[in-house]
This record gives C-alpha cells, sequence and structure tokens, in this order.
C-alpha cells in the first residue's frame, strides 16, 4: 500500500519510507522513524550513508575461489597464507562466515553456496555453487571438509546431498554438532555455541 498521498504529502519522504520498508526486519513505523531521522541529520550524514549504499553495489564482487562477497579478488581469508588450506568449512550465505569468524576457533578456508535446496521454492543444487566446490577439492591439499549449514530441513538435505557427492573422493566430511538447536540459524548463534559446535564436529 502507498504510503504517499495525505498523510505525506512530500514524495521523497513518502518514497523513502517504502523504499526503507521494503528492508528485512523494517516494518512501517521503523521507516517513518528512519526516514524522519535522515531528515534531520547533517547532509554530510546522509551523503556518506548514501556513497556507503552505493559502494556497496558498484565495488563488491564475489570471490573467484571461495564466492564469499569481497571487495578484492581473491578476498582477504582466501589469500591470507596463515589460513589451514586442508579444510574448507560450507555455508549457505555469506553472512554465516561472520559469526563463524568471531569464535576464532576455525583456521580454515570457506565455501559459500548461495543458498540450500529447497524444492518447494524452486531451488535445485544446480542453482548453488556446488559445482564450484567439486572443482575446489579435485586434485587439492583439501583432507576435511566442515559442513556448516543450518540445522533445520533444508540445511539437513543439503548438507546430506553434499555428503554423498564428496565422500566418494576420499575427503572427511564433518557437520556441525552440540549446541546448535535444531531449526536455528548460523547467523543468531552465539560465539560460545558456535565454537563448541566446530569442536564437537562429527564425521558423517
Amino acid at each position: 500500500m502507498s504510503l504517499s498521498g495525505a498523510f505525506y504529502p512530500a514524495e521523497p519522504i513518502a518514497r523513502l519510507i517504502e523504499e526503507l520498508n521494503r528492508l528485512p526486519g523494517i516494518g512501517p513505523k521503523s521507516a517513518q522513524r528512519l526516514t524522519f531521522y535522515l531528515l534531520r541529520a547533517p547532509a554530510e550524514q546522509v551523503q556518506a550513508l548514501a556513497e556507503a549504499i552505493k559502494a556497496l553495489k558498484e565495488r563488491l564482487q564475489l570471490c573467484s575461489v571461495c564466492l564469499n562477497i569481497t571487495d578484492s579478488d581473491p578476498c582477504t581469508i582466501c589469500s591470507d597464507p596463515e589460513r589451514d588450506r586442508t579444510q574448507i568449512c560450507v555455508v549457505e550465505e555469506p553472512i554465516d562466515i561472520l559469526p563463524l569468524e568471531r569464535t576464532r576457533k576455525y583456521k580454515g578456508l570457506y565455501h559459500v553456496l548461495h543458498g540450500v535446496i529447497a524444492p518447494s521454492e524452486g531451488i535445485g543444487p544446480e542453482e548453488l555453487k556446488i559445482k564450484e566446490l567439486l572443482t575446489r577439492l579435485q586434485n587439492s591439499q583439501v583432507t576435511e571438509v566442515v559442513l556448516a549449514t543450518n540445522p533445520n530441513l533444508e540445511g539437513e538435505a543439503t548438507a546430506m546431498y553434499l555428503q554423498r557427492l564428496i565422500a566418494p573422493l576420499g575427503i572427511k566430511v564433518t557437520r556441525l554438532a552440540r549446541g546448535l538447536p535444531y531449526g536455528g540459524d548460523l547467523e543468531y548463534a552465539d560465539d560460545v555455541t558456535l565454537s563448541r559446535a566446530l569442536e564437537g564436529r562429527q564425521e558423517m
């Protein structure tokens, strides 16, 4: 429903409220508060926000190795000589890397699938970055793949699918273990829970 008209005669205000309302977690009231906050904010602050959003779309790309979002290729994790190149942790989305890195327990590399297998939504293995993962594993020094998909129906199905593909390559496949409740998302797990899940990962 449009928020323009009698309530907000100024078109730029109505437009910004509508655009902010499209963002996840921001309802109509939050969108209104943010809009009027920006309206009162110094021009320099608003300009800095606008430039940051623009740079987000113009300067970022996918790492050619792990497919994480980065402003350099390869990304800082893939190019770090201190990382353990015998391990690859597979996650659903780029945002899942952040909580794992905060634990400081995992020192290997990552691979981002950019989704999970979800037949009800028309998402099959072909829509994910699975082929790129298998290519990375061919003739590599990787000895363990840690499957860190979320502990829900789609995440479990994706993990099982990957396990069936990777196991014949002679590479150990493990899964994050205790501490992660079924149905919970990696993004919202606390550092201690994730640390224990990493330490207690089990071979599939």
